[in-house]
């Protein structure tokens, strides 16, 4: 019987977008990262095709949660198109992004899954994105396979993963929140429903079921000094010290 894993990752860039719903043309971002979007990000980098649901299945019910290391800032634009035939002018649609958030995420389940999902990441087939094909990660997303976990422990204990400039900036919090799918033994009552819940992401029938989610604070894992997440390149590093010193 195959043991039980852990598959975390770090999910950090200039712009984010994680939406739930669009109507119209007002497309809105959810303040966290969705089941939806990560398991997309998980399946674009298998290769697995947007009308393969049975390939999909497995991945959907994984368990996921998100814990928010980096909040960012809620933006808002305007995006104008045109007709790829015609030229005509398409209608003027707003859209919401997240600006330098980053945000840990992880699915539980099946540890030889996960296993290949984790070498997927590392050679995607399809590139990932943040929600939206507009939204590259700054860096790598993998952050790592943990064998023998649980979701709440992997949660807890990964060392808070906020930019180097954010650190600097920002008193480190006492707490980080995560959202997370309920366990069996968990109060329906306790938690809430997003209609996030991959079922299909076939172009012409994309379908998402109900899940639910509690939210939960967790004392912030503070990170070692010296430590991989110290030394990675942080290319506004720079800008920074210059800003610092004319102060």
């Amino acid at each position: 019987m195959s043991s039980t894993g852990v598959l975390v990752l770090r999910l950090a860039g200039p712009l984010q977008s994680w939406g739930v719903s669009s109507r119209f043309t007002r497309r809105t971002t959810e303040s966290a990262p969705t089941k939806s979007g990560v398991v997309g990000l998980l399946a674009a980098a298998a290769g697995i095709e947007r009308g393969d649901d049975a390939r999909l299945a497995p991945l959907a019910a994984l368990r996921f949660g998100v814990r928010i290391d980096q909040p960012g800032t809620r933006i808002r634009d305007f995006h104008t198109a045109h007709h790829a035939v015609t030229g005509a002018s398409m209608p003027l649609s707003e859209r919401f992004y997240l600006a330098d958030a980053v945000f840990l995420a992880a699915v539980e389940g099946d540890h030889v899954l996960l296993t290949g999902l984790h070498d997927a990441l590392r050679v995607p087939v399809y590139p990932p994105y943040l929600g939206r094909r507009s939204c590259p990660p700054a860096e790598p997303v993998d952050l790592g396979l943990y064998e023998d976990a649980r979701l709440e422990d992997v949660l807890a204990s990964v060392p808070w993963q906020a930019s180097a400039w954010y650190r600097r900036r920002h008193r480190t919090p006492q707490s980080l929140t995560v959202l997370r799918e309920t366990t069996a033994d968990e109060p329906a009552a306790a938690a809430d429903v997003l209609r996030d819940q991959p079922v299909s992401f076939d172009a012409a029938h994309r379908r998402h079921a109900l899940r639910t989610v509690v939210t939960v604070p967790v004392p912030t894992p503070i990170p070692s000094s010296g430590g991989p997440q110290d030394a990675a390149h942080d290319p506004f590093a720079a800008l920074d010290a210059l800003e610092d010193e004319s102060v």
